[in-house]
């Protein structure tokens, strides 16, 4: 412990991304906004994959014997301090509520906290409410420095945590980024993501200019929402993989700014929602978000668990017609049915899971695209 103590008091800049969406994407973006300013950032993201991004924008996979464990970090931190960093921008890895604060609070000891959002998402660990998945996150708000948070409806329980700890908050709005910005990266980037990562830059010292710059050039993370435009015959397809967002609030925001809850004439608008056995808790909501929320002409159901949503999405008053049930179908299979679903032209939104299949199934669509977003 004293050896990680002496690696972090080498590392001035200490930046703890955690929330329940965005954080990957947060976390590049802060890295690249701090390298094109000319400080020499390290980073560490543990989304889709988990990657180490050297000062250089070099990146290397994460490699682990056995399961994760946060005891990771203190590694990543010595990787930082060998490449001579002067910042360090790490994805929070911790769920539970105890391990929230351990490793705040014992392994980073950031000098800058980032907070992207409170969401329904990991309610079986950390609910049963969204306000206690607000205290759950805010137990990595950094002692004596800045808190940034996109957050609004729950800003107050953090700020609370916040003022105990002496951190001063900084609520940051989206409408800060404007559409001409947003259009520069290559990819749809949330403008909640973009405006957080352009704060802290600006907090550390780093010009708005040369921040987008870096954000705009930098790669962004494997899960991040992208879109594919398949042909096939006279067939278009719209691929979204919105995998990644995996929480039923992220989801529905997704769907309303891709502008699917108003039909289009002749465009089919399909969800294929990828499951898992494991996630049962998150198997309903996707249920009661295809059955309720989203306003899809068709759903479609892969991976493992989907009996158990399909019968929850039936029940919540789903039309049979409007479902397929392809749990335990292959990529491949499940591509070629959905594009046997579409009469002319559609858009797909994949949602659920991104790890195993869904990363497959993307890897089809991405394949055969002529039009990449």
């Amino acid at each position: 412990m004293r050896s990680h103590e002496r690696n972090l008091a080498r590392l001035p800049v200490r930046v703890h991304v955690n929330g329940t969406r965005g954080k990957s994407s947060v976390t590049r973006l802060i890295a690249a906004g701090l390298r094109s300013g000319g400080v020499r950032a390290f980073a560490k993201t543990t989304g889709t994959m988990a990657r180490i991004i050297r000062p250089d924008g070099l990146e290397v996979d994460v490699y682990r014997v056995g399961s994760p464990n946060i005891i990771e970090q203190t590694r990543i931190v010595r990787r930082a301090v060998e490449d001579g960093a002067a910042a360090l921008v790490i994805e929070c890895m911790a769920v539970t509520p105890e391990l929230q604060p351990l490793v705040e609070l014992r392994l980073i000891k950031s000098t800058v906290g980032v907070i992207t959002n409170c969401r329904a998402d990991h309610l079986d660990v950390m609910g049963p409410t969204v306000d206690d998945v607000a205290h759950a996150l805010a137990q990595t708000c950094p002692v004596g420095g800045h808190l940034f948070t996109a957050e609004r409806e729950r800003a107050g329980i953090l700020e609370a945590v916040a003022r105990g700890r002496g951190s001063a908050v900084h609520v940051v709005p989206p409408d800060g980024v404007t559409v001409e910005e947003l259009a520069g990266f290559s990819y749809f980037e949330h403008a909640e993501n973009v405006a957080l990562a352009l704060a802290v830059c600006a907090h550390l010292g780093v010009p708005r200019a040369a921040a987008l710059a870096g954000m705009h050039a930098a790669a962004p993370d494997p899960g991040v929402l992208r879109r594919y435009t398949v042909r096939s015959g006279d067939k278009t397809v719209e691929f979204v993989n919105a995998f990644a967002a995996n929480d039923p609030d992220s989801t529905l925001l997704i769907w309303q700014r891709l502008g699917l809850e108003q039909r289009r004439p002749g465009v089919q608008r399909m969800i294929l929602a990828n499951c898992r056995p494991d996630r049962l808790q998150r198997s309903g909501q996707i249920a009661e978000l295809v059955a309720k929320r989203l306003s899809a002409d068709h759903v479609v159901l892969s991976g493992e668990g989907t009996d158990l949503v399909a019968f929850q999405a039936l029940n919540g008053g789903l039309d049979r017609e409007r479902l397929s049930n392809l749990g335990g179908l292959g990529a491949e299979a499940v591509y070629e049915h959905v594009l046997a679903l579409v009469r002319h032209e559609a858009v797909i939104v994949g949602i659920g899971n991104i790890v195993g299949l869904g990363e497959e199934i993307t890897l089809h669509f991405s394949n055969r695209a002529v039009r990449r977003g």
